[in-house]
């Protein structure tokens, strides 16, 4: 038999997830998917292109994550997965299979989808050919965007259990590492003070010729029009014109529109997503795994090249 599809391995997965006992090492699961579908040696073997993973491993990952991202299962702890309520509420309901259309019934997922803006992972079989409707670099750049949107996830996760101080500081560390401030070390020797909802401040360039004020915030629920209306009024009290509110959660559409009009100040708005695709650009919490080189016929080594 051939090696199953990522989607294949979904139903299997979140039933093996649902047997007795409450966490399930993911290398357990795999093991026992390898038993059930009498995926031989062979096949396990079988590693993607860059050699850095095998395929049966990268599928049953990938249908790991797109359970996590329906709700279906989650993750207690590194290397761990655990059934939820709504997952054996799907398991009740007898389905014959689990796919992304399956999923689409739940909200996470759709908004985990329009994230990723792709319909599809990228199939990763050693012959695997792109769909016919798109071109050899759109299938990788939809591949990126998929995997970018799952890294984001997983960043916002991990920062959401930083300490406020330490929020604090990455959000500092990441304005430098974008270009602000001057020496790594002065941002990180910046002052934070308890009062006026300003948590820091950070040098515009260089030199220093303006100020940019942050307030930096931990939260869970959306940032409402009532807490950037403080923040204006923070910035008013010291004498600024610029500021940056970053939360790990969102914003109402109130607090956007609040901020889109002001006119004697300027702040910028930056919500969970955005701020991890900052992180992500500019190498902050992050580390590159793997490195493609995409090549092209070089025409002119073949008219300036004496043979």
């Amino acid at each position: 038999m051939t090696l199953p599809t990522y989607d294949q391995f979904m139903l299997p997965l979140l039933k093996l997830a649902a047997e007795a006992g409450e966490i399930h090492p993911i290398a357990g699961l795999r093991e026992k998917l390898v038993q059930q579908f009498g995926i031989t040696p062979e096949q396990r073997a079988v590693r993607l292109p860059s050699g850095q993973q095998s395929v049966f491993d990268n599928r049953v990952g990938w249908a790991n994550t797109y359970l996590r991202k329906a709700g279906l299962i989650e993750r207690p702890k590194r290397g761990y997965v655990q059934i939820t309520q709504r997952g054996r509420e799907v398991l009740a309901e007898s389905p014959t299979a689990i796919d992304n259309l399956y999923l689409q019934r739940f909200d996470e997922f759709r908004e985990f989808r329009e994230r990723s803006a792709t319909e599809e992972p990228l199939a990763i079989t050693p012959n695997a050919t792109p769909a016919s409707t798109t071109t050899p670099e759109e299938t990788i750049s939809k591949a990126i965007g998929i995997l970018n949107a799952e890294l984001r996830d997983e960043l916002l996760d991990k920062v959401k259990q930083l300490t406020p101080e330490h929020f604090e500081g990455l959000v500092l560390r990441l304005l430098h590492a974008m270009g602000y401030g001057g020496s790594l070390k002065d941002v990180e020797g910046v002052p934070r003070g308890p009062d006026g909802g300003i948590d820091g401040t950070i040098k515009e360039d260089k030199l220093g010729l303006d100020v940019i004020y942050i307030q930096a915030k931990r939260w869970e629920n959306s940032i409402g029009r009532e807490k950037i209306q403080a923040f204006q009024g923070a910035l008013a009290g010291v004498g600024a014109r610029k500021g940056v509110f970053i939360t790990t959660s969102s914003y109402t559409q109130q607090a956007i529109a609040y901020a889109a009009q002001l006119r004697d100040s300027k702040i910028i708005l930056l919500d969970g997503q955005k701020l991890t695709q900052f992180m992500i650009e500019h190498d902050v919490g992050v580390s590159i795994k793997e490195t493609f080189h995409l090549k092209r016929l070089d025409e002119d080594f073949f008219t300036e090249v004496d043979f």
